[in-house]
């Protein structure tokens, strides 16, 4: 598949894309449609350079969150940076880190949006279109939409608009530091969505999944891996 859409997408514009994108929206499904989930995957990518794509993908089990397995995979970009169209660039080297694991995830929490995106179609709704698999949007920072204060008790969240729909929600994973902006991708709902990342959120701010994935697609790869089981291993994580 990967190769697939390297092929489709090599001479795609950026009026196709955009095109693409509202025609693939209408597909999401936006209820809840995963059955039983013993494993989450956190999904992120990276830029080794201009024309380098890194993605990294932790799977780990659910609820206990420990490391099942994980893959790294590297790709040539093939589409230009176009904030909206970040899935172009993406969803290739994810797929190729997906068919390099061992253990299937059963639900992919994306470093990114889902349907909380101008078109309705962020990374994780376009990679829940391409695999078929439950996906979630957990965004560092807002891409598009309004919401009014936030409540600073761990769990509390508000709602993200966007022309009078809501889009997402604005949730503190933890008191005092900034909220995560979390939107269903695909064949899962917003409700149960929020309760998927608060329970694989522990003492930080990002859930474990996205935690794990970020570290490993950020280049320190092996070594922050290292690092990270050293302190489970000594009772510090």
């Amino acid at each position: 598949m990967e190769q697939d859409l390297v092929e489709q997408w090599a001479n795609l514009s950026v009026a196709e894309a955009i095109a693409m994108q509202k025609e693939l929206a209408v597909q999401v499904v936006r209820q809840d449609e995963l059955g039983q989930v013993t494993t989450v995957a956190g999904v992120d990518v990276g830029f080794e350079s201009d024309d380098t794509a890194r993605a990294a993908i932790a799977v780990l089990g659910f609820p206990d969150l420990q490391l099942l397995d994980y893959a790294i995979a590297r790709a040539p970009v093939n589409f230009p940076y176009v904030p909206g169209l970040l899935s172009f660039r993406e969803c290739p080297v994810i797929l190729r880190a997906l068919d390099m694991l061992k253990v299937e995830p059963d639900l992919l929490l994306c470093d990114g949006m889902g349907i909380a995106h101008p078109r309705r179609l962020g990374i994780a709704s376009h990679i829940g279109l391409l695999t078929g698999k439950p996906t979630i949007g957990v965004g560092k920072s807002r891409l598009t939409g309004t919401h009014g204060p936030v409540p600073e008790k761990r769990g509390e969240w508000t709602a993200l608009m966007d022309k009078g729909e809501q889009i997402g929600a604005v949730l503190r994973t933890r008191e005092g530091v900034k909220p995560l902006y979390i939107s269903l991708g695909h064949r899962i709902s917003l409700a149960t969505a929020l309760d998927y990342v608060m329970a694989c959120t522990t003492k930080y701010r990002l859930p474990e999944t996205t935690r794990y994935a970020d570290g490993l697609a950020s280049g320190r790869g092996q070594q922050w891996l290292a690092k990270q089981q050293a302190l489970l291993d000594q009772g510090k994580l």
